[in-house]
């Protein structure tokens, strides 16, 4: 699915039509390097989410698990550009858990394809939700765009922040705030 020749050559009349040579000494390697930072970029688009989470573990444990400050990338679909930040997740399990890592690699499952932050957020808390079937998932994301930072309004640390929570997370006061003040830790 992949076509790394295929973005070599649009790198190449990119460079073409900003009026530089595409040939030149310190240009000539660049498609190349485009399309294998592409490659890496964009490897969530072969990658199901739910996977990562599909291993887990009958503990009975029934109290709220978080993890928290997992740093993510990914790439802005409206310009190309990253962004990037900050994950927190909470879950209250119905006895099976996933281990920490597992919920690191759905996020960069989802996280490794053309993305908005907001669809990331409710893709993420409906695949732990779906795949570990939890009594209540939160998932708080704190992200730097670069279409942001970088050009258009140019507000360099200007963070957009983004939160879904599906079960008990939403529907109960106590275990929503349970998971606001761990966050905050």
């Amino acid at each position: 699915m992949f076509d790394s020749q295929k973005i070599q050559e649009a790198a190449s009349s990119i460079i073409e039509a900003i009026g530089e040579d595409p040939n030149r000494e310190g240009l000539s390697g660049t498609p190349r390097r485009i399309a294998a930072m592409y490659e890496e970029l964009f490897a969530g688009m072969d990658q199901d989410p739910a996977e990562a989470l599909a291993t887990g573990f009958e503990e009975g444990h029934t109290e709220m698990v978080v993890l928290r400050d997992i740093p993510f990338s990914s790439v802005c679909e409206h310009h190309f550009l990253p962004f990037f930040g900050k994950v927190d997740i909470g879950y209250v399990p119905n006895g099976r858990v996933a281990g920490a890592s597992k919920l690191a690699r759905a996020l960069d499952a989802l996280a490794h394809r053309p993305q908005i932050q907001e669809r990331l957020t409710k893709q993420l808390v409906d695949c732990i939700m779906d795949t570990l079937k939890p009594g209540g998932v939160g998932v708080v994301i704190s992200a730097e765009h670069l279409c942001i930072s970088v050009r258009g309004a140019g507000k360099m640390g200007s963070k957009l922040v983004t939160r879904a929570s599906r079960g008990s997370m939403r529907t109960d006061d106590a275990t929503r705030r349970e998971f606001e003040s761990m966050i905050q830790q």
